[in-house]
């Protein structure tokens, strides 16, 4: 891709798991409400472009999307227990805005981080036996969303402005209903946990995949190749070409890869 990529929400946890595995793979422009430090930014993107606005300032967003191949939209309010005002005003009409803009400025490709919570209902009745290894239940992505908090009705009314942008407007979408990123091994204290973790190296590898693939609308789930899952990764792996390396059963409880790996 010739034209830099526009990265909201640079500075948060999945912003800098992108750009720390595939940080020098692409032109960057970084959009973060917060001013980046050293510690958002990894050496590689030194040099990238960065824009501080709020994701909800129409012009701002407008401008940081001129002259980009493609926009990853990771910006917003990422609590699970986030006031209904910040929700509507970060996750929903800040979505719409990005989408807006991007068709404005004839931006083809929108990469949209949904969450798993925008499908955490249909845990209630199943869990804990589908979080096991010999569950095969499995949430494809063609299941209605069923979320779990007001934050995932955030992000499930985010995928269907996705769908709205790309049958209106042509928009190539895929949203990732992200898993469980919380550090760069899988969680020892539950198997929920475990079941959704996703390792930074794949989180890199599957935003890579979003930005190269042909696809016209899609949702996929963003976790690593784990034992215990209850996504399918079968969508993200034929539409996309991703190719998980991380699985949690290969780590002990302590964090440690098994066998020394």
């Amino acid at each position: 891709m010739d034209e830099p990529v526009l990265l909201t929400g640079a500075g948060g946890r999945v912003g800098r798991a992108i750009l720390r595995g595939i940080g020098d793979e692409y032109d960057w422009r970084l959009l973060d409400r917060e001013p980046l430090t050293g510690q958002d930014v990894p050496a590689a993107v030194d040099d990238a472009e960065t824009v501080v606005a709020d994701i909800t300032d129409e012009a701002a967003v407008r401008e940081a999307m001129e002259g980009v191949g493609a926009v990853i939209h990771l910006a917003g309010d990422p609590r699970p227990d986030a006031p209904w005002d910040s929700l509507l005003r970060n996750n929903i009409d800040g979505t719409r805005t990005v989408f807006e803009a991007a068709v404005d400025a004839d931006v083809e490709t929108v990469v949209f981080a949904s969450s798993n919570h925008a499908v955490g209902h249909y845990e209630t009745e199943r869990a804990p036996d589908l979080y096991r290894t010999d569950d095969d239940f499995r949430l494809t992505g063609e299941e209605l969303p069923r979320p779990s908090n007001l934050y995932g009705v955030s992000k499930a009314a985010g995928e269907t402005l996705g769908r709205y942008y790309h049958d209106e407007y042509d928009r190539d979408v895929v949203c990732v209903r992200i898993g469980n990123l919380t550090k760069d091994h899988p969680p020892r204290e539950y198997e929920r946990g475990q079941a959704m973790w996703l390792s930074h190296r794949d989180c890199a590898h599957l935003f890579d995949c979003c930005l190269t693939a042909d696809f016209d609308y899609e949702i996929v789930y963003g976790i690593s190749d784990n034992d215990r899952k209850y996504y399918s990764l079968d969508r993200a792996k034929e539409v996309l070409g991703y190719d998980p390396q991380d699985n949690s059963a290969e780590y002990t409880f302590e964090g440690e890869p098994k066998d020394g790996r």
